[in-house]
C-alpha cells in the first residue's frame, strides 16, 4: 500500500497537477492540506473518475483537508477529540483534520495551526491544537495497542535544527520554537514516529520552501510534512520518498508530496 500526504496549497487551482501526480504515481490513499475551499466547491468528481473515493473537510477558502482512497474511505470523521480546541471572533471550530480507515489503516490528514508569531493567540492555539491530538493518540493506543494509524499531513513545525535551512534565520519565529519542538516530541513519545526519516536522511531534506526569495532553487527549505506511525504501523514500513519534483515548474505547490511503501500485514 502507498500512502502520501501533499499540502497542495488550492486544490482548485492546482487541480491538473493533483490528478497528474496522483495518476503517474500509483498512490493508494493520499491526505491533502490546504484545499482551500467548502465542501461544495471540492472537485470530487475528477477523482472519482480516476478511481478514487473522496472525504472532504472545507468550511471556508482557508485550511480544508481532504483523504482520497482507492482501498475503502471508512468510518469519516472531521474531529479526532471534543476537545480539540477553536479559534476565532467568535470562537469556531477551523477545517483541520478528517480522519478514515483506509485500507485497515486509520489515517488522518492534518493541518496543524501555523501559529504566526510566538506572541500571536493563534501560537498558544496551535500548541493547544497539539496537545489534543497527543492527548487522542494516548487514547486510541490505550484503547488498542495494535492499532494502525498514521497522523499525517503539515505539521508547520521542524521539529531538529537539520530541519530547517538556516536554524538563526528563524530565531524568534514560529516553526523551530522549543514548546513546538516539544509538542512535536511528545507526538514521538506517545508512539507515532517519524517513519520517513530513515529512508530520507537529513540535514537538508525538506518538504517546504517558500514561494518568494528563490528558495528553492536555493535548496533553502524546511521539513515540517511528516507521516507517524503507530507502532503497528511501523512495522509495517518498507519505504519513504519525498518527491522533490513535483515543486518544480510552473504552479506548483510550496510543498513536495511525501510517500511511503506499506508492505502487506504480516
Amino acid at each position: 500500500m502507498r500512502l502520501a500526504t501533499w499540502n497542495v496549497n488550492s486544490v482548485r487551482a492546482r487541480l491538473d497537477r493533483v490528478l497528474a501526480w496522483i495518476d503517474r504515481s500509483d498512490v493508494d490513499v493520499v491526505a491533502l492540506q490546504e484545499t482551500k475551499c467548502k465542501d461544495e466547491q471540492f472537485p470530487e468528481q475528477a477523482f472519482l473518475d480516476l478511481g478514487y473515493e473522496v472525504a472532504h473537510h472545507g468550511l471556508s477558502q482557508w485550511n480544508g483537508v481532504a483523504l482520497v482512497s482507492r482501498v475503502g474511505l471508512e468510518d469519516v470523521s472531521t474531529q479526532f477529540s471534543p476537545d480539540v480546541p477553536h479559534f476565532g471572533e467568535p470562537a469556531a471550530a477551523e477545517a483541520r483534520a478528517i480522519g478514515a480507515t483506509c485500507g485497515g489503516v486509520r489515517v488522518w490528514s492534518l493541518y496543524v495551526p501555523n501559529g504566526r508569531t510566538l506572541q500571536d493567540p493563534h501560537y498558544v492555539y496551535k500548541l493547544a491544537w497539539l496537545e489534543a491530538l497527543r492527548s487522542a493518540g494516548v487514547g486510541w493506543l490505550g484503547q488498542d495497542p495494535q492499532a494502525q494509524v498514521a497522523l499525517v499531513g503539515d505539521f508547520n513545525i521542524a521539529p531538529t535544527d537539520d530541519d530547517v535551512w538556516d536554524v538563526d534565520f528563524f530565531a524568534g519565529a514560529t516553526h523551530v520554537s522549543e514548546p513546538e519542538r516539544a509538542a512535536f516530541r511528545s507526538l514521538v513519545d506517545a508512539g507515532f514516529a517519524d517513519v520517513v526519516r530513515p529512508y530520507a536522511p537529513g540535514p537538508g531534506t525538506f518538504t517546504y520552501w517558500d514561494y518568494t526569495q528563490l528558495r528553492f532553487p536555493k535548496r533553502q527549505g524546511m521539513r515540517i510534512d511528516f507521516v507517524l506511525g503507530s507502532p503497528a504501523l511501523q512495522a509495517r514500513v518498507s519505504g519513504a520518498t519525498i518527491d522533490r519534483e513535483e515543486r518544480k515548474g510552473k504552479g506548483a505547490s510550496d510543498h513536495a508530496p511525501v510517500i511511503v511503501e506499506l508492505a502487506p500485514n504480516a
